[in-house]
């Protein structure tokens, strides 16, 4: 009997176990108690922290109602005293930093911004929307580089919710591992449900000097860029597609009886530990943006927005704006972090969150022992 026959036959009796026999469950976090400390500044969004290229200096950015504060310091939680940052000209509706990447001496912040919206009168609402900044002093003085995602939906003028008749914003950034594309991932309050919750877009890291309109958004598996028209000015105008969320809401921003089930104000950072990007996210319960709790969501693909877990809870209640600081020295930032970090709500710490691999589990071995847990036989 020849050994080719040998082979083919025990292939026969005894088939390759599949890839999928064995699969690795999602990673998990827990928050640990820990000394209470407070970012230098008052915040009310995501804030971003930002090394020097020599790793001496790390420089965080706080925003409140419209205003940037910055401060520096040797490590991120010996620094000084926050100054105001200085606009060449300030954005409309004033700016919220959320974001900030460094490229070499240049650092490129990305900022929410708050307008009224044209199609409503003076509704006490507000529209947000997405823009771009550039710095080459190290972050004190801002050139607006201009709106980079709006929404394309008209704003529900009489909508209950306390805050916002529409937009996009409450976002997070972060650049891919090979400094190609950067990616946006932010919450939608248009009026349609189906355009509600986190949504992701991403921009040609080689167009971040002219960002206007150069943003794709993440619709229905296809990346889908922004078509261009001209207003009566002979401007340019932008109009962006409606993301499909990563995260949808289940009850709409807009709901007559102020019930709301959403999650929005992404922030998201590189788990040197997992190996994965990590986002955390707040929960609403109402359209006054009441807390339900903060939840956690895994993926190791940026390009891949269908890859990201289903979000585990992390916390009851809580803070808004929930955000990592890694706690490496020059490297720790709001955009990498380890196995441990400090883990802050609107500014404030006082617990450290630590993520956890889990174990390989084995669905044929799992379904040989029986079913477990809630509604077994």
């Amino acid at each position: 009997m020849s050994s080719k026959f040998i082979v083919a036959l025990i292939s026969v009796v005894f088939p390759a176990m599949p890839a999928f026999a064995q699969q690795r469950l999602p990673p998990h976090a827990t928050l640990i108690p820990a000394a209470e400390i407070s970012l230098p500044g008052p915040a009310d969004s995501n804030s971003p922290f930002v090394w020097s290229l020599d790793g001496s200096q790390v420089q965080v950015f706080t925003s409140i109602d419209g205003q940037v504060q910055q401060a520096s310091g040797p490590t991120a939680f010996t620094v000084g005293t926050p100054t105001a940052v200085a606009w060449v000209l300030p954005p409309p509706g004033g700016s919220w930093m959320e974001s900030v990447v460094r490229d070499q001496d240049v650092l490129y912040g990305y900022y929410h911004s708050e307008v009224t919206s044209p199609d409503c009168d003076n509704n006490g609402r507000v529209r947000p929307r997405i823009g771009a900044a550039r710095s080459t002093d190290e972050g004190r003085t801002w050139e607006d580089l201009g709106v980079i995602l709006e929404s394309s939906e008209l704003s529900l003028c009489d909508t209950p919710n306390q805050y916002d008749d529409g937009g996009v914003g409450d976002f997070s950034v972060i650049l891919d591992a090979d400094r190609t594309y950067l990616y946006v991932l932010y919450s939608s309050y248009g009026p349609s449900l189906a355009s509600q919750g986190v949504s992701i877009a991403r921009m040609a890291w080689a167009d971040r000097d002219e960002p206007e309109g150069a943003l794709a958004v993440w619709q229905s598996g296809l990346w889908l860029p922004a078509s261009a028209s001209t207003d009566s000015d002979g401007a340019t105008a932008w109009t962006y597609p409606a993301g499909t969320p990563i995260y949808p809401a289940r009850r709409s921003w807009h709901s007559a009886d102020g019930i709301a089930d959403a999650f929005w104000g992404p922030s998201i950072h590189w788990n040197t530990y997992l190996r994965q990007y990590v986002m955390l996210l707040n929960h609403t319960s109402t359209v006054a943006f009441n807390q339900e709790g903060i939840y956690v969501g895994f993926s190791a693909r940026l390009d891949d927005p269908g890859s990201w877990t289903a979000p585990q809870k992390v916390l009851s209640g809580g803070g808004w704006y929930p955000e990592v600081l890694g706690l490496d020295p020059a490297s720790g930032t709001d955009k990498e972090a380890g196995q441990e970090a400090r883990f802050y709500m609107t500014g404030h710490s006082s617990a450290l969150i630590r993520f956890e691999r889990l174990p390989l589990t084995s669905p044929l071995r799992k379904k040989s022992q029986g079913r477990s847990g809630p509604g077994a036989q």
